[in-house]
């Protein structure tokens, strides 16, 4: 029993893995109850037992697997990470559930499996169910069919995948097993249950006995739609509201919807696609084409039998199709045309979609072919048709089929009217535009008054299906002149329709046709005018009141929303106007005078003829005063033209008469009901007034008015062809200029451009100027509404009047035309019902293309030219490609029948010459702008190939296909192009080139898009497959496409459609699917009314970009009540359909104005950080372009849409450079106020400002740059640093515009990039500065190097990267420039590198052409200026350009000199402090004073911090790095730059980035290997060596847990770090340099590597291992003894007292202690041996001997009694002497340790030990060697008095008066000269010195009291000197001495080779003794390296100074200061006490 009470302990997770049945029991049992307790979902707790679940359901003990299946399914509904488990748990259940005898287990497993389908993980599940039917255990396959049935059963066929299922199922009947097969029979009925017929296809395989009783099954079940019982989580809303709609027993609509939606299912997907193309007769063609008609026969059955099957596999097909096509329309034998249709409609069914690129080739024939009269041929005939139609759309054959419409043959038109009919069931009525149904319905129009009955009755047929698609709105207007009886005749057929899309379409319409209620009308019209709820305001309420007040008022009020594309009430009255105007018939003069007379004075109409015209202008005043007075209703409108018009009527002599005549036409046209009639009557008499010079304005304001009543398209088409049918010149100038302002007044809206284009062309050719400059006119009015498409008509006229018209043109480029004024209460026809769902409106003039002259072309396109087009010869390819270019050229615009073209053309896209790809595709692009639009219809068979050619390996054709499909796109739209599996089928190749081009041109398409066909997921499968191509640029690409992919087909159908990857590829893919997801952009929005067209309709590029800023104006307008002027305004803009109408800006600010009231900038906590991140983890596109594409203008929009006020926003991104302006003019206004937000988008701002400089225009460039140097002075004084993000993004844009030619600009990019010193440090601008040297803009050069020069002189040379000898390389490359300013600016920069530096310069700049080298002597000697001192050094961070206004200033630079000077002192005044120079950064500042008056009263405020941003701190510091390994330039380069080299080089060495720390170690590798370089190491070793160990603990701690990355990497670095090592410790002086505390971190690290079992495991680890063995050895041997006994001793400590550290790591330390005590023999003599004692009396006090014998191991006191007892032995008693750093020694343990050893040695020699204390014992042994002692001492000064041996000898007299303090050296010198006793004394003075320098850095304050007095130098002219206490003069190198050591206690570097670092070793008292760590060091070191490399520079600098002359220069106010600092700081200690 011992063994249970062992696993009752366990924890749950072991207990659920224990061997013991019981055991795991409890764990279940255990692990159930937690899981019912855990509340959240996400809690830690569930990832503790991902592992296991597998565990719990395959458990081999029955009992105990059936808990752990409960525990099971509670952790799979629970848990949120259950989802990850799903594979391999639900295989456990199909392999270990499935076949228990437990029917519990079973149902339990099956629970689990729908338990992991409810949490989003069916795919998965199915899968293994599948997997689980293949098993051989029947009771397996039985459980997952019934697993699947249930799934089904309550998920539904959404959820559950039913083709993979039924694909099993007729394997599944042919079973051996019955319980297989009544399982299988259950699973069926439940899958017939969902999807309904469409199972019978597939199944109709099995047995018939076994189809029989399913068929009996099927009956029984219940004809109601099945609805899901269960749903996902992700659904479960949904289930809640089905459940609230069932109590309320409302949901008799849902259940209508899901009806609908469930048998969706199509056997066609279901089945398997055949390939038959290669099972056709081998001679099928050849008998195809037999003379013998039974041959033919053979040949169609052979066809006939195969195109039986249901679904057939893509392929070309289009040899078959033309074969059959020819059968149809040629064969004479009507049973073959019938058995050749039969075999087309067998391919359309068959291939659907895909057959749609031959439909157009085969409608025609076979609709011609309708004239056989022969019922069985017509009945294939209209098979075939009807099938063809179902595999393409309406809009792709109706050019075909409206071109039979005309032909002669009744029997043709009436089965093309049929087919018609029949077509339009199929449509609804977005598929169904306005469109397509005018010219269908003009054709039909024709028919319905064929003579032929059969004709009339299909047109009437035809015409009540399209009533019944579409609703009466959008026909009627096509049917305004069928009279009642067939109106009705075409109603009574729609009522009679069956759609095949259900009625519900139908009736809605109808409803809403009959019930014209005014006030509902606008609201309802769902099939019309769906944009109601777009336009108005969301709420319901206002819409019924909008339309309700219209009706009432004016008509010029009741009309705005019908323009907008809203209200339908307008169009209503207007239609009923229409009509009585149609209808108004015209009246006889009679019944005219007798209605006059009803509402005109007598006296008028008599007086009318008058011979008088006094009295006729009485008559006209009367007639007048009448008019105004009548009522509307009762106006005669028609009878008063009449009576005007009557003798003299329009020929009236006296203008004043003839004036007021006009004046009341226009009046009676303003205010009665005016017909066309009407006006026919008075029009010919305006025109020929129009040019009167009286009465012409007269004229225009009536014809005006009459535009207004009867519409401007009718009224201008009238009255242009009045004009240009006579003679007179001044007429037709007039009329051209009113037509020009009408339509400025009226809009463009239904004008048929047509029309007036020959009349325009007429008037161009005029004799008369006048005429021809009004026409001018008109075209530029024209060309502001119809855009550059309309110089298309005007290519062949002259070209000095081409000319003209394009200067017309160019005045009118970029202006909005202006929102109509007139005309809004009545519009056209087109008009009418322009909601039709974002269908093309039918406005003539916008859809220029429509009305072009098309030429047929078809007839030229021969045979012959399409074989020549196929020669073998490729001359002769090529003369019939140049033959078809000019064809075209020739037509311009062409007829989409293009015969055989298409074929011939696809031929040569794939021609072995590419020159000739190229020409085809060039025709291809030709053939787009010519057919426009029709090209739809080619896209299939012409499109798709161009696309193929994407993947060629040529650049140029590659470029030339995607112009080509470009131009197709541009007219066709992306429609066609993505429907069907084509493009799919592209994707699919693995071709990179076709790849990256076909992703890179949908990335482009699909945001432009606002809807797409669903056949675009059939792209997703391939897309996934490019995420992980081999190519980076198909992974970059579809990287890119992903969030344009999602947002049209949505994130889940997205990620399930990763479901077929491969588990590792599906979480790659996932994370990036969540990375796209939080990229994804919005869908563009629907246009803001719906007819403006959708990217993709027809219409030219000009107006599709309409939709968004009216979309803008309109919901910034239309309040919830929408006032009818602003309503106007809007419609009026929509339909102008350009950018925007003029009025509307105006109209939108009315609700904007209080908008702008608040912050322009809203600060986004994080924001900044979150856009840095996305841009690091590429979830953006990175800053980086040469010119601006749109991608990234839109990025940075939604990037600023969050923090931009939405007002400036548009502003900023407004097509119109003047609200550029005003957006800066605000942002300038709003800098001060709004710092925080400034601050907090600046990245966003300086993006937007570098797209500014993109601009051409001048003055937003002046705006913009005036706001930059605002904007940096205003960061310098908040003291803002520009993150490295904020200034890759911008700083190369702004050196850009310093080549601006315009001097000003140049002026201002100078001062700012001076200002942005301030706020960048200067030494990281400079590479961005070097970069635009090598700009091929000579100015940029030039200034650019200029701005070097000033940077060099302001900052001295630290600022040039990557050093100084590359940049002045670079720099002296330019003196051979060919610009003479250029080679001017290079030669001044070198100089002042001179001045700074002297000759040096020459070394650095290499070797350069004799003729630069003279120059730049000649240039430096006519400078006459010797190198002056150092400019003053500032902190890298805030480096103002302040400087010591030294000769540096005055340069001489020829010109500029003045300017830099002012130019720094700007700088200087801008900066605003005068302490810049000053090192400490003002938020470490002390503020000592504050302190010292504050009166102990503690007040603990926060201070105020400084948010700096860390995240940079974990990062590779970002130096711009050395581009080359090779390290040797660097160290040549000066010597007083390599201190900065080194430190910034050492610095790399720390990176997290591998590469850059390996490029690091190899420079400084290089160095070490190199004896005469490596002592330029000296004085850096710490720093290196801390940089290492940190490098070792990243990769300790970061880089081997980091699974991505490559092993191999990793014991690179470790090879190259111990290699360095290596090298290091070879070098001895170098090796000593290390301090205690680095050599214990490194020991640290060192050991913990060694110790890290993970190396072990990895290919080349126990190498490493080998060589840190090596390297360890090396480091004892070759460190300063003293400071690695310490070392270790410490760490020994340390190791000891942590928990947590291995027994094996002290034991390696100790081993280490082990090997030096092997080595003291040798290096006693080098120990400070009172050191070593003070630190084993620490460790000691620490680790007394009981404690130490507790310790598991006895190692570790063994080790320190073996090292006391060495030390014994070899110092003998003087140990003793060497424990002067301890205090309180009688405290010691150690003091008596060694003690009792010294006694015991003593006791072992045998000599008398004195009974004394062991101090008595050592006096003695003193005593005893007096003797030898005065012979040591003689040898001493022996030695000092040798001049070999001088120093050798003061050591020895230094190290002997140390340990013998008393020992009297008086005797010896007395007989020596004074000299040589001042001599002795200032030696031993400099050794002390020295040694105390080296050896201890005091802890608490910067310099030792008893330094002090001696250390202060009192500065004289020539040597320093100070009173010593013998009162001689001491020399300037014992100075030099003590000015290191200073120098070093102050933190400051002697980076002299012969220095050394301070040891951190202790004070000779100190109060706790402790070891200086290197993270200390840190902070002297790296912190110093990454603030300021300017500050070493400025050190070594100093040092070189000293040095080189002779005197002694540190300045004492610094100690002077220090001690201050220090005294104040005593002062605040104490007082605080």
């Amino acid at each position: 029993m011992g063994d249970d009470s062992e696993w009752v302990k366990l924890p749950v997770d072991q207990k659920c893995e224990h061997k013991l049945w019981k055991a795991r029991l409890s764990g279940y049992e255990e692990a159930l109850k937690i899981f019912q307790k855990i509340k959240d979902e996400k809690s830690p707790e569930w990832s503790k037992f991902l592992g296991l679940i597998k565990k719990f359901v395959t458990d081999s003990n029955a009992v105990v697997q059936l808990k752990g299946l409960e525990a099971a399914l509670v952790y799979v509904e629970n848990a949120h990470v259950a989802g990850k488990t799903t594979g391999e748990v639900v295989s456990g259940v199909v392999s270990k559930v499935f076949n228990q005898p437990k029917a519990k287990a079973k149902e339990l497993g099956i629970e689990i499996c729908l338990m992991y389908i409810e949490i989003e993980k069916g795919e998965a599940v199915q899968e293994e169910l599948l997997k689980g039917l293949d098993n051989k255990n029947p009771k397996i396959i039985v459980a997952c069919i019934e697993t699947l049935r249930k799934a089904l059963s309550e998920f539904g066929s959404k959820i559950i995948l039913l083709k993979p299922i039924i694909k099993v199922l007729p394997k599944l009947f042919e079973s051996r097993e019955k319980a297989v097969r009544d399982e299988a029979k259950l699973i069926a009925v439940e899958i017939y249950r969902w999807i309904r017929d469409a199972l019978r296809p597939p199944l109709q395989s099995i047995n018939s006995v076994q189809l029989k009783e399913l068929e009996e099954e099927w009956v029984k079940l219940p004809t109601g739609a099945p609805k899901p019982s269960r749903f996902l989580r992700s659904q479960q809303e949904l289930e809640a509201k089905l459940e609230q709609q069932q109590s309320a027993g409302g949901d008799t609509e849902g259940g209508g919807d899901d009806g609908d939606e469930v048998p969706q299912i199509d056997a066609y997907e279901l089945l398997e696609a055949v390939e038959i193309l290669s099972k056709l007769p081998k001679d099928f063609y050849d008998k195809i084409e037999a003379k013998k008609w039974q041959e033919r026969k053979e040949a169609l059955e052979a066809v006939e039998v195969l195109v039986k099957n249901p679904k057939l596999e893509a392929g070309d097909y289009a040899d078959l199709v033309k074969a059959l096509k020819k059968v149809v329309g040629k064969d004479t034998n009507v049973m073959l045309v019938a058995l050749a249709a039969k075999c087309l409609t067998g391919l359309a069914v068959g291939l659907r979609k895909k057959f749609g690129q031959y439909a157009g080739h085969v409608v025609p024939t076979i609709l011609e072919k309708f004239k056989e009269k022969k019922p069985q041929v017509v009945q294939a005939l209209q098979e075939a048709i009807d099938a063809i139609f179902l595999t393409t759309t309406l809009q792709n054959i109706s050019e075909d089929v409206l071109a039979v419409m005309d032909n002669k043959n009744p029997t043709i038109k009436q089965q093309t009217s049929l087919f018609i009919a029949r077509s339009f069931r199929h449509c609804t009525a977005s598929t169904l535009p306005k469109s397509l149904l005018k010219p269908f319905c003009a054709a039909l129009l024709k028919h319905i008054n064929d003579s032929a009955p059969d004709v009339r009755d299909a047109a009437f047929e035809a015409l009540g299906t399209a009533l019944k698609v579409v609703g009466e709105k959008a026909v009627n207007p096509f049917l305004a002149d069928v009279d009642k009886l067939k109106l009705d005749k075409i109603k009574e057929c729609s009522e009679k329709v069956e759609l095949v899309h259900g009625k519900k379409a139908g009736h809605a319409a109808d409803k809403k046709e009959f019930k014209p209620v005014p006030g509902r009308a606008a609201a309802s019209g769902a099939t019309g005018d769906k944009d109601t709820k777009d336009i108005s305001a969301p709420k319901p309420g206002p819409l019924k009141k909008a339309p309700a007040t219209k009706p009432g008022g004016p008509p010029k009020k009741g009309k705005p929303a019908a323009l907008g594309g809203t209200g339908s009430t307008g169009t209503k009255s207007k239609k009923g106007l229409e009509t009585k105007e149609i209808v108004e018939p015209e009246l006889s003069i009679e019944v005219c005078e007798e209605k006059a007379s009803a509402v005109l004075p007598a006296t008028c109409i008599q007086l009318l003829d008058s011979s008088n015209w006094k009295e006729r202008l009485a008559c006209m005043e009367e007639f007048q005063k009448a008019v105004e007075l009548m009522d509307r209703t009762e106006m005669p409108c028609q009878a008063l033209v009449r009576m005007l018009a009557k003798k003299p009527g329009w020929k009236e002599t006296n203008f004043q008469v003839m004036q007021m005549k006009l004046h009341i036409v226009a009046l009676i046209a303003q205010k009665g009901n005016f017909s066309k009639t009407s006006a026919q009557i008075v029009l010919d008499g305006l025109v020929d007034k129009i040019g009167d010079v009286k009465c012409g304005n007269n004229a225009k304001e009536a014809m005006t008015a009459i535009a207004e009543a009867c519409m401007l398209p009718w009224t201008a088409e009238q009255v242009m062809s009045m004009a240009f049918s006579q003679k007179n010149p001044k007429n037709q100038s007039e009329t051209l200029n009113w037509l020009s302002n009408a339509i400025k007044e009226f809009g463009f809206s239904g004008l048929n451009v047509k029309a007036f284009i020959s009349n325009v062309k007429t008037a161009l050719a005029a004799t008369n100027p006048a005429v021809r400059t009004s026409a001018i006119t008109l075209l530029g009015v024209m060309y502001l509404y119809v855009g550059p498409s309309l110089r298309m008509f005007f290519e062949d006229e002259k070209p000095a009047l081409l000319s003209q018209i394009d200067a017309e043109f160019e005045k009118m480029q970029g202006q909005n035309p202006p929102a109509p004024t007139r005309g809004i209460s009545k519009h056209s026809t087109s008009g009418t019902d322009e909601g039709e769902d974002g269908d093309e409106p039918d406005d003539g003039g916008n859809d220029v293309v429509d009305l072009l002259p098309r030429t047929e072309i078809s007839d030229k396109i021969t045979s012959e030219l399409a074989s020549k087009i196929g020669d073998k010869n490729w001359k002769i390819r090529k003369e019939g490609l140049d033959e078809v270019a000019g064809i075209i050229n020739e037509a311009k615009f062409i007829q989409p029948n293009i015969g055989e073209l298409p074929t011939a053309l696809k031929g040569r896209l794939n021609d072995s010459n590419k020159i000739l790809v190229q020409q085809t595709l060039n025709i291809l692009q030709q053939l787009a702008v010519a057919m426009g639009p029709n090209i739809k219809q080619h896209v299939k068979n012409l499109g798709i190939p161009i696309i193929t050619v994407l993947g060629d390996s040529k650049n140029n054709v590659r470029a030339a296909a995607l112009a080509t499909v470009n131009a197709w796109a541009e007219q066709t739209g992306m429609k066609e192009w993505l429907e069907g599996e084509d493009l799919s089928e592209e994707l699919k190749k693995e071709n990179p080139f076709l790849r990256q081009e076909l992703l890179g041109w949908l990335a482009e398409k699909l945001p432009t898009l606002r809807s797409t066909p669903t056949d675009l997921i059939l792209c997703v499968p391939h897309l996934y497959s490019c995420l992980e191509d081999r190519n980076g640029d198909v992974r970059k690409k579809a990287q890119d496409a992903l969030p344009f992919f999602m947002m049209h087909l949505g994130y889940e159908k997205m990620a399930k459609a990763t479901g077929k990857l491969k588990p590792t590829s599906k979480d790659q893919v996932l994370a990036m699917l969540e990375k796209a997801k939080a990229n994804m952009p919005a869908k563009p929005a629907a246009p803001a009314k719906a007819t403006s067209k959708p990217v993709g309709g027809s219409a030219p590029a000009k107006f599709q970009p309409a939709s968004a800023p009216v979309e803008d104006s309109v919901s910034g307008t239309v309040e919830p009540k929408p006032d009818p002027k602003k309503a106007k305004a809007l419609g009026v803009s929509s339909k102008a359909k350009t950018a925007q109408g003029k009025k509307v800006p105006s109209k939108t600010s009315l609700k904007e104005d209080e908008d702008k009231s608040g912050p322009i900038f809203i600060v986004v906590p994080n924001g900044k950080e979150q856009r840095m991140k996305d841009e690091k983890g590429l979830k953006v596109l990175k800053w980086n372009f040469t010119t601006p594409r749109d991608e990234y203008i839109e990025q940075l929009k939604t990037q600023m849409s969050s923090c931009v006020a939405k007002w400036l926003q548009d502003e900023m991104f407004h097509s119109d450079f003047q609200h550029h302006n005003k957006a800066l003019a605000v942002m300038v206004d709003h800098l001060e106020s709004e710092k925080e937000g400034v601050i907090g988008c600046l990245d966003l701002i300086l993006k937007w400002l570098t797209l500014r400089f993109f601009d051409t225009n001048t003055s937003v460039l002046m705006k913009a740059l005036e706001y930059l140097k605002l904007l940096f002075t205003l960061l310098s004084e908040e003291e803002y640093h520009l993150t490295e993000n904020e200034a890759s993004s911008f700083i190369p844009y702004l050196i850009l515009k310093v080549g601006e030619p315009k001097d000003v600009i140049r002026k201002d990019v100078r001062a700012i990039l001076n200002r942005m010193c301030l706020v960048y440090p200067a030494s990281k601008m400079f590479p961005f500065i070097m970069e635009g040297t090598k700009s091929k803009n000579s100015k940029q050069r030039a200034e650019c190097l200029e701005e070097l020069g000033c940077l060099v002189e302001s900052y001295g040379m630290n600022v040039c990267q990557p050093t100084p000898g590359k940049a002045l390389k670079e720099i002296a490359i330019h003196i051979g420039d060919r610009d003479n300013a250029v080679r001017n600016a290079a030669l001044n920069t070198i100089v002042t590198v001179y001045n700074v530096h002297g000759d040096q310069v020459f070394k650095l700049i290499g070797t350069l052409s004799e003729k630069d080298m003279s120059m730049l002597e000649e240039r430096i000697k006519r400078s006459a200026k010797r190198p002056s001192a150092a400019p003053v050094k500032q902190v890298e961070e805030k480096p103002q350009r302040t400087q010591s206004i030294s000769s540096n200033t005055n340069m001489l630079r020829k010109g500029p000199a003045e300017d830099m000077s002012s130019r720094l002192n700007q700088a200087r005044s801008m900066s605003g402090h005068p302490e810049a120079a000053q090192m400490v950064r003002r938020e470490f500042q002390l503020d000592l004073d504050e302190i010292e008056n504050d009166n102990g009263t503690v007040r603990c405020e926060m201070p105020e911090l400084v948010q700096h941003k860390l995240d940079d701190i974990f990062e590779p510091v970002l130096i711009p790095e050395p581009k080359i390994r090779a390290v040797s330039p660097h160290f040549d380069d000066m010597h007083s730059n390599t201190a900065s080299t080194i430190n910034f080089i050492i610095s790399q060495v720390a990176s997290g980035d591998i590469n850059t720390s390996i490029q690091a170690l190899t420079q400084i590798d290089e160095v070490l290997r190199q004896e005469d370089k490596a002592e330029a190491m000296s004085g850096h070793i710490d720093q290196f060596l801390i940089a290492t160990f940190m490098q070792l603990r990243l990769i300790y701690n970061t880089h081997m847990a980091d699974e991505k990355l490559e092993k191999d990497e990793i014991i690179k670095l470790y090879s190259c770090i111990i290699g360095n090592m290596i090298s290091l410790f070879h070098i001895e002086s170098l090796a000593r340099e290390a301090s205690t505390g680095v050599l214990k971190d490194l020991m640290h690290g060192l050991i913990t590597l060694m110790l890290d079992s993970r190396i072990e495991d990895l290919e080349e680890g126990q190498q490493v291992i080998r060589s840190v063995n090596l390297l360890v050895v090396k480091v004892l041997e070759k460190s300063d003894q003293t400071n690695i006994l310490s070392a270790l001793l410490v760490l020994l400590q340390d190791s000891l007292l942590a928990t947590a550290s291995s027994p094996k790591f002290s034991e390696l330390v100790m081993k280490c202690l082990w090997r030096m005590v092997r080595l003291l023999p040798d290096t006693i003599n080098s120990i400070n041996l009172d050191r070593i004692l003070l630190d084993i009396h620490i460790f000691m006090k620490v680790f007394p001997k009981e404690k130490l014998k507790q310790c598991k191991s006895e190692f570790p006191i063994r080790t320190l009694k073996t090292l006391l007892h060495t030390l014994c032995k070899l110092k003998g008693p003087k140990i003793l002497d060497h424990l002067t750093m301890i205090d309180n020694k009688n405290e010691s343990e150690l003091e008596a340790h060694l003690c009792r050893m010294m006694k015991h040695s003593m006791d072992q020699t045998g000599s008398k030990s004195d009974k004394e204390t062991e101090k008595g014992a050592s006096r003695i042994d003193e005593k005893s060697s007096k003797a030898k002692v005065n012979d040591f001492l003689a040898e001493i000064f022996k030695k000092i008095g040798s001049k070999e041996n001088t120093k050798e000898g003061l050591a020895e007299l230094y190290e002997y008066k140390k340990k013998y303090s008393d020992a009297d050296i008086e005797p010896f010198l007395k007989n020596s000269s004074q000299f040589f006793q001042s001599y002795v004394e200032r030696g031993l003075r400099v050794i002390e010195m020295e040694r105390e320098g080296k050896g201890r850095i005091p802890i608490s304050t910067g310099i030792s009291p008893q330094m002090e007095v001696t250390c202060v130098p009192t500065p004289t002219s020539t040597v320093s000197s100070i009173g010593n206490t013998n009162g001689e003069e001491v020399g300037p190198s014992v100075y030099l001495e003590r000015l290191k050591i200073l120098r070093q206690r102050c933190g400051l570097d002697n980076t002299k080779q012969d220095d050394r670092p301070p040891l951190t070793s202790l004070l000779s008292k100190p109060a706790v003794p402790t070891v200086a760590s290197s993270t200390d060091m840190l902070h002297s070191k790296l912190s110093q390296l990454r603030e300021s490399r300017e500050q070493h520079q400025h050190s070594d600098l100093d040092s070189n100074q000293t040095h080189s002359s002779g005197t002694m220069t540190t300045s004492s106010s610094s100690t002077a200061n220090i001690d201050d600092l220090k005294k104040r700081l005593e002062r605040i200690k104490s007082s605080r006490k």
